[in-house]
């Protein structure tokens, strides 16, 4: 089984960048995607990207194609997400997940979450 972690959350101010990390462990020899959601306080979670680890495209929601930016570390088993141009509605404690393809990264592991917190 693989379990994932997350980091790299804080604060910022609208227009500016994070890169959250989430680390792999485990059964990382084995094919498996990393996903990313985003729960905003009162709202329901939400996918925001998603990236196999061996390889093939990555998988953005409209609401983030174009700003965010996810990439791979295979010897680390880490995946970023780069996140530019924040915008106040980016606010969420984001988490990651893991499982076998990227449409069912929610069926595996969850990290503990990290917080992003983007200021007007």
């Amino acid at each position: 089984q693989v379990h994932v972690g997350e980091s790299g959350g804080g604060l910022v101010q609208a227009g500016g960048s994070l890169r959250l990390s989430c680390a792999a462990s485990g059964r990382t020899s084995s094919s498996y995607a990393i996903g990313w959601f985003r729960q905003a306080q009162g709202k329901e979670r939400e996918f925001v990207a998603a990236l196999s680890l061996s390889g093939g495209s990555a998988y953005y929601a409209d609401s983030v194609k174009g700003r965010f930016s996810l990439s791979r570390d295979n010897v680390k088993s880490t995946v970023y997400l780069q996140m530019n141009s924040l915008k106040p509605e980016d606010t969420a404690v984001y988490y990651c997940a893991t499982g076998p393809d990227t449409e069912h990264t929610d069926s595996g592991s969850w990290g503990q979450g990290t917080q992003v917190i983007v200021s007007s």
